[in-house]
C-alpha cells in the first residue's frame, strides 16, 4: 500500500474518531437573556436618523451536534425609538422652518427572528462559541394613547448577525450564557415626513442570560 493511501486512511480514521468522540457532547438548550441595544446614527438623503439606546430580551433554542455543527432559532424584542431631522436648518432646506423640517421623534418596538450557525468547543464546564446568521427585523411604531398620527409607517429589514460568547455550566442542566451579538441592517424608515437615510447601521448587543440543557 502506497504512503499516500496510508495517509488518507489515517486522516479518514482520525476524522471518524473525532466525530465519534464529540457525538456524546451534543446538546439541546433553551435560553433567555437580557441585553442592551446600542445603535449608531445614520446620515443620508438630507436626513439624520438617531436611534435611542434600549434594553431588550432574547430567547434562543439551540442544538449543538458537534464542534462544527450547531444551529439556533432566536426571537428578540426591544424598544427602537428614533428621532428624524434634516441635516441642516437653513432657509433653503427648510423655508420658514416648516413642520416637516422639525425633529420628529417616533416611538417604536423592534421584533427580530433569526436563524444562526453555531460553532463551539467543550472545555470542562465551559463552552465558548461563535455564531453567524440571518434574520428579519420588524419595526412597529407605537402611537401614544390619545394621539392620532398618520406620519409613521412600519418597516421590515433583513439583518446580518454575528457574535461570540461563553456558556458556563453551573449544574448538569443549568448554566449562564454570556455573549455579544452584532446586527447589521438598513436603518428603518418609520417616518413619512422624511426621506429614508437608506444607510446601513449597526446595533451592538452585549447580553447575559441563563440556559437550560435537555
Amino acid at each position: 500500500m502506497q504512503m499516500k493511501q496510508i495517509a488518507r486512511l489515517a486522516v479518514l480514521f482520525l476524522g471518524w474518531t473525532v466525530l465519534g468522540a464529540t457525538s456524546g457532547l451534543s446538546q439541546t438548550s433553551v435560553a433567555a437573556s437580557v441585553f442592551g441595544a446600542f445603535s449608531g446614527t445614520t446620515n443620508g438623503n438630507g436626513t439624520v436618523e438617531s436611534p435611542s439606546n434600549a434594553a431588550g430580551t432574547l430567547i434562543e433554542l439551540r442544538h449543538i451536534s458537534n464542534p462544527l455543527i450547531g444551529y439556533e432559532a432566536t426571537y428578540s424584542f426591544n424598544r427602537a425609538n428614533e428621532v428624524y431631522r434634516p441635516t441642516a436648518f437653513t432657509t433653503t432646506v427648510c423655508p420658514g422652518l416648516m413642520p416637516s423640517c422639525q425633529p420628529e421623534p417616533i416611538s417604536a418596538d423592534a421584533h427580530e427572528i433569526s436563524g444562526d450557525w453555531v460553532v463551539s468547543a467543550k472545555i470542562a464546564n465551559l463552552r465558548p462559541f461563535a455564531l453567524a446568521g440571518l434574520g428579519v427585523m420588524f419595526d412597529e411604531p407605537v402611537t401614544p394613547s390619545g394621539v392620532t398620527s398618520i406620519a409613521t409607517s412600519s418597516a421590515t429589514e433583513a439583518v446580518y448577525i454575528y457574535g461570540a460568547g461563553l456558556d458556563w455550566g453551573l449544574i448538569p442542566h443549568l448554566g449562564l450564557r454570556f455573549q455579544y451579538r452584532g446586527n447589521l441592517y438598513k436603518a428603518p424608515d418609520l417616518s413619512r415626513l422624511y426621506t429614508s437615510t437608506n444607510a446601513f447601521t449597526h446595533t451592538a448587543e452585549p447580553m447575559i442570560g441563563a440556559y437550560f440543557r435537555f
